[in-house]
């Protein structure tokens, strides 16, 4: 029965992107991208937590937005509205008395609207300055009546519309990480590497000149996995870590102790800056080449070292390339 549904649904909403008018969402596009004032949603049921999941996404996302019920904005709070706003009103039939009298009281007030209906006859569409028809075969809905397909083509929609404002106002991940520092997206976006990095006296910094035998304390005591090899100005020379030294031994043996760093350290390798996001980081560290820590330079000089345990203290893991957005 489910995979039958499911792929009911699915016909269903290739529909509605088979069907969609590309010509007329431009538009709407357009339409947002012109207000100087608030998107404001509103519908009711169904179309009405549309409505409010929407503006929620696009008030995060750079877009200023409201989800105005219609018994809160019968009921005093269309006062906040001015002509500069845009108001869009979500239903499937457009025969909700509710939406009907919030259009008549915008046009009233000449506060523009769209409408975003799935029935072209609807009345909803003769009040409203622009009408985007979101075109639906039928509900999933044995009866074909309870809101399913049509929610989902509102949601596809909005969302589309969403990321597109995103992208036409370059926002950025600095300003989605200011306006959602919290949970796990804001621990993603929000954290930079200097917000987690051993610096200062917790560094396991050595000279390429150091024989291993003279370092391991080091290497032990900074519980860093590594010795980061600097000159006399600071610059990184080099990395030498656990795994490195576990490498040597097994194949030099206890000689290899009395070997100096110049002839064990690895060259090169990734490096981050105290500005990079903590995911970023966390991406290098577990791409082609994984690592479990990475240099922190600034200005041609090291200040610091991050370690996946930072990042992994911090609760922040990536499951796939598409974890943020």
């Amino acid at each position: 029965m489910l995979r039958e549904i499911f792929t009911r649904q699915r016909q269903f909403i290739n529909y509605f992107f088979e069907t969609l008018e590309m010509d007329r969402a431009e538009l709407v596009l357009n339409e947002f991208l012109a207000c100087q004032g608030m998107i404001v949603f509103t519908g009711v049921g169904k179309s009405g937590i549309i409505a409010d999941k929407l503006a929620k996404t696009m008030m995060s996302t750079g877009t200023r937005a409201y989800h105005l019920p219609p018994m809160d904005a019968v009921h005093g709070d269309i006062g906040m509205l001015t002509d500069k706003d845009l108001v869009v009103l979500i239903s499937k039939s457009g025969l909700s008395e509710e939406v009907i009298t919030i259009a008549k009281l915008m046009k009233k007030r000449g506060i523009r609207t769209i409408a975003w209906v799935s029935t072209r006859t609807s009345p909803l569409a003769s009040l409203c300055d622009f009408v985007m028809y979101l075109p639906i075969e039928r509900e999933i809905c044995p009866f074909d009546l309870a809101p399913t397909t049509s929610t989902a083509v509102q949601l596809i929609f909005g969302d589309v519309l969403s990321v597109a404002l995103m992208q036409a106002k370059k926002f950025s991940i600095d300003q989605y990480a200011l306006n959602h520092p919290a949970g796990g997206i804001g621990k993603m976006i929000a954290d930079r590497v200097e917000d987690v990095m051993s610096k200062g006296d917790e560094l396991p910094l050595c000279k390429k000149d150091h024989l291993l035998r003279e370092v391991l304390v080091e290497l032990s005591e900074k519980r860093c996995g590594c010795l980061l090899i600097v000159d006399d100005e600071n610059r990184l020379e080099g990395i030498f870590t656990d795994g490195d030294l576990r490498r040597a031994l097994a194949q030099k043996g206890e000689a290899v102790l009395s070997y100096r760093l110049s002839d064990l350290l690895t060259k090169g390798g990734f490096t981050v800056t105290p500005q990079t996001l903590v995911l970023d980081a966390l991406r290098l560290m577990e791409g082609e080449k994984k690592v479990m820590m990475l240099p922190v330079i600034e200005h041609g000089k090291i200040v610091g070292l991050i370690h996946m345990h930072h990042i992994l203290s911090k609760g922040i893991v990536l499951h796939s390339p598409q974890e943020i957005v």
